[in-house]
Order: structure tokens, then sequence, then C-alpha cells
């Protein structure tokens, strides 16, 4: 894994392996979605949520950019401890929260309000489909805020009420919400 724009541009690191339930972003994705992101997002700006955080990898992408404000969720010990010892070695720890979460009940619970939230679950979790609904109604997207799902072609969220655009990537699939509040 790599990170593909930014201060730390080039800088790889290898999470391990074995027994991971984790299943990073492609660099090929990740590489399409910031593409998109940097030409709408001002990401200095950004307070980000980084849900099924994994290995990190979505939230390096972002401080390394410039952005100042990251909160990463995972509740699986081997990643956050791993996103732990990457942030204290790339000296960013003054801008990430790291919380050892199962998501679910963070998202209910978590009164911040995010510019930008991005959740990358596993592919077959069964409440994949409720994470729009969840995250929503949880207040924890602002009024001008752009939600971001990661998810295969079994998933299809065009008819939801606050989807706005779904970008693929081979079988990596993006839909991106808006807050219901904000315009079309």
């Amino acid at each position: 894994m790599r990170i593909i724009g930014g201060e730390f541009k080039g800088r790889k690191f290898y999470p391990p392996a074995d027994n991971w339930p984790t299943r990073p972003t492609t660099d090929y994705a990740k590489e399409g979605l910031f593409n998109i992101l940097h030409n709408s997002l001002d990401i200095s700006e950004l307070k980000v949520l980084d849900l099924f955080g994994g290995t990190g990898n979505h939230s390096y992408e972002f401080i390394s950019r410039g952005c100042r404000d990251v909160t990463y969720v995972d509740r699986f010990p081997k990643a956050v401890a791993f996103a732990k010892k990457i942030s204290r070695e790339l000296g960013i720890e003054d801008y990430i929260r790291i919380v050892r979460a199962d998501v679910f009940k963070f998202v209910q619970r978590d009164h911040n309000s995010y510019s930008y939230i991005f959740a990358g679950p596993p592919y077959g979790m069964p409440l994949l489909d409720t994470l729009p609904d969840r995250v929503l109604e949880g207040d924890l997207l602002a009024e001008d805020g752009l939600f971001v799902l990661e998810h295969n072609p079994k998933h299809d969220f065009q008819n939801h009420p606050a989807f706005r655009d779904m970008r693929t990537y081979g079988k990596t699939y993006f839909s991106f919400f808006r807050h219901p509040a904000s315009e079309a």
C-alpha cells in the first residue's frame, strides 16, 4: 500500500495480512476517488470521519494532503494498533483521533459533525445497506457535507433520497451522498 498524494506521496506501508478482516481500497480506486475529491473539496478545511478504517489508508491520504482533523474508527484491535503505529511513524498523531469501536455504536453515540465521511466496510457485511441511513440519521454529516460509501456491484443505492452520484473502479464502487437538507 502507498500514499498517492501530498506530503507523504510514495510512502509505502505494509500491514500484516494474516487473519485481518480488512479489504484495503486499491491504489487505483483510491486515486480515482481522490481526484474527484481534490477537484470538489478543500481538503485542508475538512473534518473527516473514516469508518471501518482498517489499515488507516484513507486517513493517511487525507492528512498527507493537508487535512488536520481526522477521526479513524475500527473495532479490530490489530488494525487499530497498526493505525497507531503508522501514525507515530509519520508523525501525524496530532491530526488523527484513533477510536477502537463498533462503527454502528459509534455513529449512534458520536455528537460531532463531519464535512466528509468515508465508510469502507467489509463487502459481505449484513448491515452494509443500512449505512447511509444510519450515518445520515445520526446527524454526523454536516449540512454541506459529503458521505462516500465504498461497496461492490451487489449493492445499489441509486434510489436512496440522499444519493447524488456513483463512480466505479473495476469492482470497487463509490456511492456519494449529501446531507438531506442540502441542495441536490
